[in-house]
């Protein structure tokens, strides 16, 4: 005889708080008040005969049925998701939604993305630029493109592939360097306006000033001075106006390299222990368009060209050391 299933509202509830690891984020999420979830997740305990999540003084984790319960769940929310998805697309079967860094959007995604508009102009591409993961159970999200430590393996739920590793250098405007002759060195670097993009100075393996001259060799550098931005495109357009010089990712300021309108001072680039990496659900890994899309951003990165900043085209896939030799 079958056992009924629990209400979808408390199951619901507790899927969210189970993802989130906290009760108020999860009622933020499902538009409920925390009581009212905290009220749902102990009715589904009661109906269980079992205790879900152990409360802590500021946070909760699952107990071991929490943890037997929770991955079934997930996926089957995942699912459901994906069949309601497919219900509201069916008019619209080539709808791709596609997530990615307003950085990395603007900087690098948007100025290729017609190139695949153009040869797959059956697929409706609609870009949601966040800082933030992607939730690909309530985002509506089909494919996220991520930079992820290279040693993360991931949710076991996602198809994860690395596209290019996430490598600095400094970069500034040709009229920058006017002063200071050719070649420059390190040195002259210290004397300079800098930029700082403080977007990612919170994530594990991402370069500061500090670290570029620590690396190079430079002890006694004043790093605190300068402009500080919040977000890389805008830290680039001060560095193409000639505010200073940037410790910029590469593959950011690579369309400006290749134009001229920014130069690499100093050909010393430090690699990080992050990559950018193609993300989507499994479920959803074998939809037409979303292969297509994977194939195209892969031939699109493997196009860059990596010389400009001294090294070989191989060190965007292969990585290398901390730091690779100046010139």
């Amino acid at each position: 005889m079958h056992q009924p299933i629990p209400p979808l509202n408390a199951l619901r509830a507790f899927e969210a708080a189970a993802r989130h690891l906290s009760v108020s984020k999860a009622a933020q999420e499902l538009r409920v008040t925390a009581s009212a979830l905290s009220h749902q997740i102990c009715g589904l305990e009661e109906l269980l005969g079992l205790k879900l999540f152990q409360r802590r003084a500021r946070s909760i984790a699952l107990t071991p049925a929490g943890q037997l319960l929770y991955p079934g769940l997930q996926t089957g929310f995942m699912h459901i998701h994906d069949a309601l998805t497919r219900l509201r697309n069916a008019n619209q079967e080539r709808v791709l939604v596609i997530s990615a860094s307003p950085g990395f959007t603007s900087k690098w995604l948007a100025p290729r993305l017609y190139r695949f508009a153009t040869t797959y102009p059956e697929t409706d591409v609609r870009v949601s630029s966040s800082v933030g993961n992607a939730n690909f159970t309530t985002d509506g999200v089909d494919i996220a493109i991520r930079n992820l430590p290279i040693s993360d393996r991931g949710d076991p739920m996602l198809a994860i592939e690395k596209l290019t590793n996430m490598s600095f250098v400094p970069v500034c405007s040709p009229k920058l360097m006017r002063p200071y002759g050719r070649p420059i060195r390190p040195q002259a670097l210290a004397r300079m306006p800098l930029i700082h993009d403080d977007m990612l100075v919170d994530r594990p393996h991402v370069p500061t000033w500090a670290d570029w001259f620590k690396a190079a060799g430079i002890n006694d550098a004043e790093v605190s001075r300068g402009l500080r931005f919040n977000s890389p495109d805008h830290a680039l357009q001060a560095a193409g106006e000639g505010a200073g010089v940037l410790l910029s990712q590469y593959v950011l300021a690579y369309d400006d390299l290749r134009s001229g309108r920014l130069v690499i001072p100093v050909k010393f680039m430090l690699s990080t222990g992050r990559a950018y990496y193609f993300v989507c659900p499994k479920s959803r890994s074998e939809y037409p368009h979303v292969q297509a899309f994977r194939t195209w951003i892969k031939q699109e990165v493997t196009a860059i060209d990596w010389t400009l900043c001294g090294q070989g085209d191989q060190i965007g896939r292969t990585g290398g050391g901390v730091k690779d030799r100046f010139r």
